[in-house]
């Protein structure tokens, strides 16, 4: 029984001087980066997504429940190009973290590894919407993913020194399984190249330029207002004698502007994901899969 109750007290010491397994907290704007930074990091990261599939990035409210885990972040990992200006400064004011502020290693903007697009020349209120380094849905290009995904793996090197081999081995792991799945994607979609479309929202600019695709009109009158009965009209006009193989149109956005144009013109509306469902278990090849077979769906 004595001896018993010394290997007891034994392995409860053993436990007390063993060095914990601590992993890096990893706090991620978009449910896109989450992923990615899961697919770099694997076990060594504890990963939160601030947002989910269906929730406008734009509008988040920094509550509470963010600003505690913000306050515990090791790396901050978010699109960037003012995506987040809404919520992001006021949400790092509040958790008073000093190792993720804008221009400290644990401070990560995807949108700054990539080249952008729909870069503004002038900016102005009348624009509505528009982001003044450019647009910032660089997600929906899978060359972006790569750029972005060799960029963080560099990041987590700086924060976690010790296990720079290991997220090296997860990046390069990733980026053959990426490659071999953008090939394979690019010959299912290569019918759409050069083909004419409608857009709800410039969500999708970084998908369309990567596939080929020429975009005619675009339902908002500008970024992030609704299109009213008279400007559709007038795109239905527009378009009359123009052949469009579809209207492409983001899960979170109201549908009814792109169901009555397609109602109009018999143009087929295909709906794509907006991001990963990152809380669902999805990964970001899972959820360009499903990109892909809605797109290949109107052929």
């Amino acid at each position: 029984m004595k001896n018993k109750i010394m290997k007891i007290i034994f392995v409860l010491l053993m436990a007390a001087v063993s060095p914990v397994h601590a992993t890096i907290n990893v706090f991620a704007c978009e449910p896109e980066w989450a992923a990615l930074a899961e697919e770099i990091g694997g076990d060594r990261l504890t990963i939160y997504s601030a947002t989910t599939s269906m929730q406008d990035p734009h509008h988040i409210q920094a509550r509470p429940s963010l600003i505690a885990k913000a306050r515990r972040a090791d790396l901050l990992v978010c699109s960037g190009a003012e995506l987040e200006i809404g919520w992001l400064p006021l949400l790092l004011r509040k958790a008073g973290n000093a190792s993720i502020q804008p221009g400290q290693p644990g401070n990560f903007a995807a949108a700054d590894y990539v080249e952008k697009l729909d870069v503004p020349k002038k900016l102005d209120r009348s624009m509505g919407d528009v982001h003044a380094e450019g647009n910032p849905h660089i997600h929906t290009m899978p060359e972006n993913i790569l750029l972005v995904a060799d960029a963080l793996r560099q990041r987590l090197s700086e924060i976690d020194v010790d296990k720079k081999k290991h997220y090296l081995s997860r990046y390069m792991a990733f980026e053959k399984r990426w490659t071999q799945l953008m090939a394979e994607w690019k010959k299912q979609i290569k019918f759409l190249q050069g083909e004419n479309i409608v857009t709800h929202h410039n969500y999708w600019t970084y998908l369309n330029r990567w596939i080929g695709m020429n975009v005619l009109a675009t339902l908002e009158p500008v970024p992030g207002v609704s299109p009213s009965s008279s400007h559709l009209a007038k795109i239905k006009k527009q378009l009359s004698k123009r052949k469009i193989k579809m209207i492409l149109h983001v899960s979170y956005v109201n549908d009814r502007p792109t169901q009555w144009l397609s109602e109009q013109t018999g143009t087929p509306v295909i709906t794509l994901p907006a991001t990963v469902d990152y809380q669902g278990g999805q990964t970001l090849s899972q959820w360009f899969e499903i990109v892909i077979q809605q797109l290949v769906s109107v052929k």
